[in-house]
């Protein structure tokens, strides 16, 4: 008897696509014979708007892609541009920037086992890791005054001191989370319901992994060992000791147990850079790219103008091009500039891990249950901002 393929939309609303994504599936009764996902639903033109602003304004662009990172994001393009102007930041800069970047990665995790818990029918894991996320949320609110769209990173260090209260609240984190992870994986690790649902699931091998140009947990998962923070470094990632973990089985329960082990080590990380950190200066000695103290522009008409030109008129970079990735906790969030020595980036052209990882998952989900898809979806944890930019 001959089989009838049957074509459904998956979206682009439904809360298992994680945002407006819509994916055309071709079943033959419920297995996946074919996925074709349409994006394209959030696009915001962020790349081409960097073309008419400044570097400077450049940056609140770039933590509205992964809303859930926006650290990681405005990281990786300021970090772009100090490259491109041979921009040395200071130590304590450098410490507090692993600092935060470390805080996101566990919040994007947090939000990433919350909702890869949902999807799949276990509730009390997305309470609990959403009431450990407001901390976090909590210290992004007291550095920079947003909750979600973070910006306190700048082109030579970061935009102010840290606050008072800052390095106690940090430490209560690190104090407190391990024992939070130990629930989450009491709730999940041997659940049977979820090792059904995840083991075997969303199998990629590593030699597919690395043809489809997968990075971050997805890659690592399949048992691929790379990690850009330790095998690219920077912002002083060098001067840490960390363990980049790797599955086995290539399936969604291997990235599962990766991202946990993760937040582990995000922690490690935290702990050591707070040993680490030590009193000094939070931006470059650039006049001519960093703004002036606040004290300065407020109390001297020199501040006054040195801040305005800065910011009506930006500053020039030489001409030239570079590529600059930092590990984002999907992936490798990476940052192509071309500068023609103007004040404004000639052109931007970012690589997101979410849009690279999602083309892989016709190659992870074909064969298996429509049922499955929603797991399949999870583990890859994309975010559409990025993914539509």
């Amino acid at each position: 008897m001959a089989s009838e393929i049957m074509t459904l939309n998956m979206g682009p609303q439904h809360p298992s696509t994680h945002g407006v994504l819509r994916l055309v599936v071709e079943l033959d009764g419920e297995v996946i014979q074919k996925i074709t996902p349409h994006i394209g639903y959030l696009h915001r033109g962020i790349e081409k708007l960097s073309e008419h602003r400044t570097y400077h304004q450049t940056i609140p662009l770039t933590d509205r892609m992964d809303y859930l990172a926006p650290m990681h994001n405005n990281l990786g393009y300021v970090l772009a541009v100090e490259k491109l102007l041979g921009l040395e930041v200071p130590e304590r800069a450098q410490t507090i920037r692993v600092i935060l970047a470390e805080l996101t990665r566990l919040k994007s995790h947090l939000v990433w086992i919350a909702c890869h818990a949902l999807d799949i029918g276990a509730m009390t894991v997305f309470i609990y890791a959403f009431r450990e996320r407001e901390k976090i949320m909590e210290l992004y609110e007291m550095i920079s005054g947003a909750r979600m769209t973070s910006n306190y990173f700048r082109v030579g260090g970061l935009s102010r001191e840290l606050p008072a209260g800052f390095e106690a609240a940090v430490k209560e984190i690190v104090d407190t989370f391990p024992g939070h992870l130990d629930t989450y994986e009491g709730l999940l690790t041997k659940n049977t319901i979820w090792l059904q649902r995840t083991i075997g699931n969303g199998v990629i091998s590593a030699e597919d992994a690395i043809d489809y140009g997968i990075s971050g947990p997805a890659l690592r998962g399949s048992g691929v060992d790379w990690d850009l923070r330790r095998d690219n470094p920077y912002s002083g990632y060098e001067n840490y000791d960390f363990k980049v973990p790797t599955g086995e089985n290539c399936d969604t329960f291997d990235r599962y147990k990766c991202r946990l082990v993760e937040m582990r080590e995000a922690l490690k990380i935290i702990d050591q850079a707070m040993k680490r950190l030590k009193p000094g200066p939070i931006l470059a000695d650039a006049p001519q790219v960093c703004y002036p103290p606040k004290e300065s522009v407020y109390n001297s008409i020199e501040g006054l103008i040195h801040h305005f030109k800065i910011a009506s008129e930006g500053f020039p970079v030489p001409e030239g091009e570079v590529y600059m990735g930092v590990e984002n906790p999907k992936g490798e969030l990476g940052y192509y500039l071309v500068s023609d020595g103007g004040t404004k980036p000639y052109r931007m052209r970012v690589r997101p891990p979410s849009f690279v990882n999602l083309g892989a998952i016709e190659k992870m989900a074909k064969g298996s249950m429509l049922a499955d898809l929603v797991a399949i979806i999870g583990t890859l944890d994309i975010v559409l901002g990025e993914i539509d930019r």
